[in-house]
């Protein structure tokens, strides 16, 4: 089997993440955070839209990590990005950080907010 080492160049890649951090591009984030290729950062959650829609133009996709367990993402945020045209795509936290790194790999257009990971939950 041969494999390839992933190259991102200059984009936000996510290294790990624990219990309450995200680990991205060598600097580690408390709580949740929302990742872009350009920059990395806090997120207000649910309540804050204004982070996640000032991404329209920028992305195609936003990937929502809804912690240690894929769960319902509220229909008004889900709402509110969609009818804007920026498609959501709910899953667990861990699923949701190699999902974007894959793709940012390919060089699309995506995002991803997160929410942290309980105790006892490393990468």
């Amino acid at each position: 089997m041969r494999l390839t080492e992933i190259s991102y160049g200059s984009a936000k890649a996510i290294e790990g993440y624990g219990p309450g951090f995200f680990r991205v591009a060598g600097h580690v984030l408390r709580g949740a955070c929302l990742v872009t290729p350009w920059d990395a950062g806090p997120w207000g959650g649910y309540d804050d839209l204004e982070t996640p829609l000032s991404l329209l133009g920028k992305i195609d996709v936003l990937f929502v990590g809804t912690g240690p367990a894929i769960a319902h993402v509220p229909e008004g945020f889900r709402t509110a990005l969609e009818t804007e045209g920026i498609g959501v795509e709910a899953m667990a936290s861990p699923t949701a950080c190699r999902t974007y790194n894959v793709l940012l790999g390919e060089g699309r257009r995506v995002a991803v907010a997160l929410l942290p990971l309980g105790e006892g939950q490393n990468s």
